[in-house]
């Protein structure tokens, strides 16, 4: 079991990225032949047959809107999967952190109120994913000023999810 909330994207910002995405292109919807994408509306990965598409999103700059936060250059965009048409989000607690591969290396950058990065560090995912990804959430939120945490993947910068304060 995780300690912390694991986040999808939420339904308003997943209801307008499948009309345009946050670089301003239009959702171009495909059938997944094989599987495997890291949806990130409902935290799973894709199944073969399913009809996704890979949009440009900019979580920050959505969380800041919700916040009145003025983020400025940390505004970061990056490409996530999604479900083409409505999706339900996470059936249920998700069991352990999402997209959690053992190796797999990740960044967790922390924001405080303002939006602006407070530091961050690289995570390669240990064997026991869930108490790695429960030592860096508790050494991030240690500091009183961090109150968003961002997991994206090294590879190609994919956001994947958030954690907030409680």
């Amino acid at each position: 079991m995780t300690t912390y909330t694991a986040r999808p994207v939420g339904p308003t910002a997943l209801k307008q990225l499948r009309d345009t995405d946050d670089a301003d292109r239009a959702c171009a919807p495909y059938t997944d032949e094989e599987g495997g994408a890291p949806l990130r509306c409902c935290l799973r990965l894709s199944e073969a047959g399913e009809h996704i598409a890979l949009v440009s999103y900019t979580p920050l700059r959505r969380w800041a809107a919700e916040t009145w936060a003025r983020p400025g250059a940390y505004d970061e965009q990056g490409p996530v999967f999604i479900h083409a048409q409505g999706c339900e989000g996470p059936a249920g607690a998700v069991d352990g952190y999402p997209f959690a591969r053992p190796g797999a290396l990740r960044t967790v950058r922390r924001y405080n109120a303002e939006g602006k990065i407070t530091g961050g560090r690289l995570l390669e995912i240990p064997d026991g994913t869930t108490a790695g990804f429960d030592a860096a959430f508790a050494e991030a939120l240690a500091d009183p000023e961090v109150v968003l945490v961002h997991v994206r993947a090294v590879e190609y910068g994919c956001f994947h999810f958030e954690v907030r304060r409680a």
